[in-house]
């Protein structure tokens, strides 16, 4: 199958254009697949993905994943990118993970509107980042890593009391809003960290694991590294 690569347990399937899952895919590959790289396609719908039900790792980063989102219940999933989709509804988002991937402990939702930050909008600025991370922590109390930054005992004891609170609104969609220029606002962000195609070292230091010569891969440090 062409653009398929396999390495054992990994399966990768990047940058195929393909809007869903591939039927063949999932009858060919989904009894054995521990690791599936989906990312740089454009997947509106994750349909058939309950082919896959050993997966631990699942990278769905470059698609057009949105609001509608629904993963089947995958047991083992531990690690979950989906960086630079169309997500922008957090508190569902956050909520339908917690019912059908219990065992989770890295996630990352860069680029997303529903991770607000500056990467997705100059309006945006630290203390929106750390209301989100307290919030998602408060839903995913289980998380070690989010958004490539390694989850602190500090962050976990706020969560504890004050992440309900933290809630973040889904933005209301206007069709008169004006663009914000780059030139208009200070921004301590690189000028190559200020797109939504760039995330290096905006959030921290990481070491990176890329599988797949197109994907963003895993941005986690695996326990082995720590």
């Amino acid at each position: 199958m062409a653009g398929l690569v396999v390495s054992g347990t990994q399966v990768s399937y990047i940058g195929q254009d393909c809007r869903e899952i591939p039927e063949h895919l999932g009858r060919d590959c989904g009894h054995f697949a521990k690791r599936l790289d989906l990312s740089f396609n454009l997947l509106r719908s994750l349909e058939g993905l309950s082919a896959f039900g050993s997966l631990e790792e699942l990278i769905l980063d470059n698609n057009l994943l949105g609001d509608d989102l629904v993963l089947p219940g995958l047991p083992r999933l531990h690690t979950l990118t989906l960086n630079k989709n169309q997500i922008t509804d957090l508190e569902y988002l956050l909520d339908h993970l917690a019912e059908v991937t219990p065992a989770l402990e890295y996630l990352s939702l860069l680029g997303n509107v529903a991770c607000p930050n500056e990467l997705v909008s100059l309006e945006k600025d630290e203390e929106d980042y750390k209301r989100y991370r307290c919030f998602v922590l408060h839903k995913l109390p289980n998380l070690k890593f989010l958004d490539a930054q390694k989850v602190t005992t500090q962050e976990r004891e706020e969560a504890l009391v004050r992440g309900a609170f933290m809630k973040v609104v889904k933005p209301k969609a206007s069709s008169d809003s004006v663009a914000v220029s780059p030139k208009s606002r200070y921004t301590p962000l690189p000028s190559a960290s200020r797109e939504l195609t760039s995330h290096r070292g905006v959030l921290g230091k990481c070491r990176y694991v890329y599988y797949g010569k197109n994907s963003e891969g895993n941005r986690f440090i695996r326990d082995d590294q720590l």
